[in-house]
């Protein structure tokens, strides 16, 4: 019968290590990109109208909100996160609306007191706003049953953890 005969390779020892270490390189990078893409993909899961949930809410001592909503879009890198609380006074009724629109991580100055600046921090969308040198960080992170946590704390207040649902 016919007998195998054994194939050598005519490569060095060197080139195979050079092979093996692009191979490695392009896993890394491979592995690299579909991690950034799927991290992508996850800022757009808190795009929408969000509305919050007063009963699941811990205002910590500050005043209550009786309706807000929150609106967030992230497209191409542009952020923006529009916000409409209604807090319920003795004889009155206040509402603070804001509009943060700027790259990832770029900063929007209105006026000289006050600066805007949203990004991520892996999958928590995080706007920081500065007014008057008082510093807010605002934290909105999906929570596992598909709500949304806004943590906000300001200055001399302890933290705020406002529960939302989708709407």
């Amino acid at each position: 019968m016919g007998y195998q005969r054994e194939r050598r390779c005519a490569c060095s020892s060197a080139s195979m290590k050079m092979y093996s270490a692009a191979r490695f390189t392009g896993a890394v990078l491979g592995v690299l990109l579909l991690g950034h893409a799927v991290l992508a993909r996850d800022h757009s899961r808190l795009n929408g109208v969000w509305t919050l949930v007063p009963a699941r809410s811990d205002f910590a001592g500050q005043s209550v909100v009786q309706t807000g909503t929150v609106t967030i879009t992230e497209r191409q890198g542009i952020i923006i996160v529009e916000r409409s609380f209604a807090y319920e006074g003795a004889t009155e009724t206040f509402f603070y609306r804001d509009v943060t629109d700027a790259e990832d991580n770029a900063t929007i100055k209105t006026g000289k007191d006050l600066k805007s600046k949203s990004r991520w921090d892996h999958d928590v969308l995080k706007v920081t706003t500065t007014r008057s040198g008082a510093v807010t960080l605002e934290s909105y992170a999906l929570a596992p049953d598909g709500s949304m946590a806004v943590t906000v704390v300001r200055p001399g207040q302890k933290a705020a953890t406002l529960a939302f649902q989708r709407q």
